[in-house]
């Protein structure tokens, strides 16, 4: 696999099988990862990666927590989405087109918003993926370094493709900020980013037959000088 395979082939997998990852598997994956780009070399990002029983203390924190409202809001000054209402509405809307598409894949109407809730609370099971990576960052590093952190999720994801597994990004777990700083036991100035599923996708499950729509390019690129 090339690297333009990797990322037209990677989607949000939300559907696991329970295959274990070896745990040497997983590290030189993460060694590779270490070549993401950064600025100034900084690499801001720190990992904690977790699988069977430290993983199942997690949810467990997740589901007392988060049982009564799985999609309320992130606590603290860092959303995970900006004000969508104070922004272009392009934005709001490929939101809800995806939303929409995923949950037409899985089944559940717009009308049945219980239903939804409980979909949306599989999030915080890793949707049956055996590992769960946390992403942690300084929260006195500048705009660039928060960057820096996506593009190692981004080359995690890649990696994880070559390798027949699949990702899903879960900026969801900011909900569990304040608990799972405690958990981690961080050091004052360090905060959860965001989580990650890993694992070997089911195929089985519509829903990892899901590729979100992108814009057209003409939307996004402007080419000068050509």
């Amino acid at each position: 696999m090339n690297v333009t395979e990797a990322v037209r082939q990677r989607i949000s997998t939300r559907a696991f099988l329970d295959t274990p990852i070896p745990r040497d598997q997983l590290a030189d994956l993460l060694e590779t990862a270490q070549r993401s780009p950064s600025g100034g070399n900084l690499q801001p990002w720190k990992m904690i990666a977790v699988t069977g029983a430290a993983k199942d203390e997690i949810i467990a924190i997740a589901h007392r927590v988060l049982a009564a409202d799985p999609m309320g809001p992130v606590p603290g000054d860092r959303p995970v989405y900006p004000d969508l209402n104070a922004i272009a509405p392009v934005y709001n809307e490929r939101r809800k087109h995806v939303g929409e598409m995923m949950y037409e894949k899985v089944g559940i109407p717009r009308e049945d918003r219980a239903g939804r809730i409980r979909w949306f609370a599989n999030n915080y099971r890793f949707f049956g993926a055996p590992v769960g990576l946390f992403l942690i960052i300084d929260k006195r590093m500048g705009h660039g370094q928060w960057a820096h952190m996506g593009m190692y999720m981004q080359t995690i994801a890649l990696l994880a493709e070559e390798r027949g597994w699949g990702t899903c990004m879960q900026e969801c777990w900011a909900r569990l900020r304040v608990e799972l700083h405690d958990h981690f036991g961080l050091d004052e100035h360090h905060m959860l980013y965001a989580g990650m599923a890993l694992g070997v996708p089911d195929p089985n499950e519509p829903v990892n037959d899901l590729y979100a729509d992108r814009a057209p390019q003409a939307e996004v690129v402007e080419f000068r000088g050509w």
